[in-house]
């Protein structure tokens, strides 16, 4: 009796350290932490995503005339062709003034619990109307907004199309609903992780997936976890200790600017880390410009970790796992100006 028992207990131990055994359990982990981006448009509260709202939000966030000054468009510090953001650590505004953040992607931002780094606007509806308002981005007005696309009947037969239950279709309130609804399109599924989750296990690489191991094991995943492997709740920057002022600016207290809840101070949402490797500069002051050198940051700030050069290295092939396909978004022909249309100001 002892004797078999003792051989079940090889057996046992063999089979728990076969690679298959590994694999799936490895698998299943990702699993359970991680969902895949579906291929299907989600649905946006209180807002159907509808065709004719798609089309006009296109045209909406390609627009510059949007802006003050008419050279500002949401594309602008959201470029669809750079990973859904600009090419600088912070966006450059209105009469060239320069924002304090680094700009958030665009690209799955539908899956975020809420917009910005800070989470001040609970939705995608609310995230549209801020930019454009804002003196150091579009330094545009509601007025200015309706004014400007109430000029040109192109723009009017859109509203109505996209809004037919409203007397006046063209108003703030449906320009911010028709950008979201467009910017609820801006998924990009059937990255190699998202097929790993989804059953295949040849979709990610050897090095791939030891940076995944790595990422579930040394806690990467306790804050960057779900559909878009983070962006679902808040978390200090520094929680074992804070980077430098160049990287965590001492004036910009995060979350704590929202609620004035001390607690919050340095509090900041989790990065969404979909389609990472191509948005360089990294963090909310934008000021790392290699994948590497952030991950090994995160390492020492987040977790106390100091990962050594192979660790980081299979995170960041990891990380590389994560990129989506993009979808193919036509420039649209925009309606043209007239004579009622305001002019263009420079003035700050």
């Amino acid at each position: 009796m002892r004797k078999v028992f003792l051989e079940l207990l090889v057996g046992a131990l063999a089979l728990t350290s076969a690679p298959g055994w590994a694999e799936d359990a490895l698998m299943k982990s990702a699993q359970t932490q991680f969902k895949p981006i579906p291929s299907m448009v989600p649905a946006v509260k209180n807002n159907a995503v509808t065709h004719e709202k798609v089309e006009l939000g296109k045209w909406l966030f390609f627009d510059p005339r949007l802006s003050r000054s008419e050279i500002i468009s949401c594309n602008s510090c959201h470029n669809l062709g750079t990973g859904g953001v600009d090419a600088g650590p912070t966006s450059v505004g209105h009469a060239w003034q320069k924002g304090p953040r680094r700009a958030p992607t665009v690209y799955n931002a539908v899956f975020n619990v809420a917009q910005f780094w800070d989470g001040r606007a609970a939705d995608l509806k609310a995230q549209a109307k801020g930019p454009v308002q804002a003196s150091v981005e579009m330094n545009a007005t509601p007025d200015h907004v309706v004014k400007t696309l109430s000029s040109m009947p192109a723009y009017v037969e859109m509203f109505k199309k996209a809004f037919p239950n409203d007397p006046s279709p063209v108003t703030f309130d449906n320009f911010a609903k028709s950008v979201e609804a467009f910017e609820a399109t801006l998924i990009t599924p059937a990255s190699p992780f998202d097929q790993y989750l989804e059953g295949d296990s040849n979709a990610l690489t050897d090095q791939q997936k030891s940076g995944l191991k790595l990422f579930i094991d040394k806690g990467c995943s306790s804050c960057h976890n779900g559909i878009n492997v983070g962006g679902a709740a808040y978390f200090p920057f520094g929680v074992v200790e804070k980077p430098g002022a160049d990287i965590l600016p001492p004036g910009d207290k995060g979350r704590f600017n929202v609620t004035k809840t001390a607690s919050d101070e340095y509090v900041f949402r989790a990065a969404p880390l979909r389609n990472v490797a191509l948005r360089a500069p990294y963090f909310h002051s934008g000021q790392v410009w290699d994948l590497k050198t952030a991950v090994a940051i995160m390492g020492e700030s987040q977790l106390g970790a100091k990962l050594t050069d192979k660790e980081e290295d299979d995170i960041v092939a990891f990380l590389n796992s994560l990129t989506g396909q993009l979808p193919r978004v036509e420039y649209p022909d925009l309606p043209t100006r007239t004579d009622a249309t305001p002019l263009p100001s420079l003035a700050k």
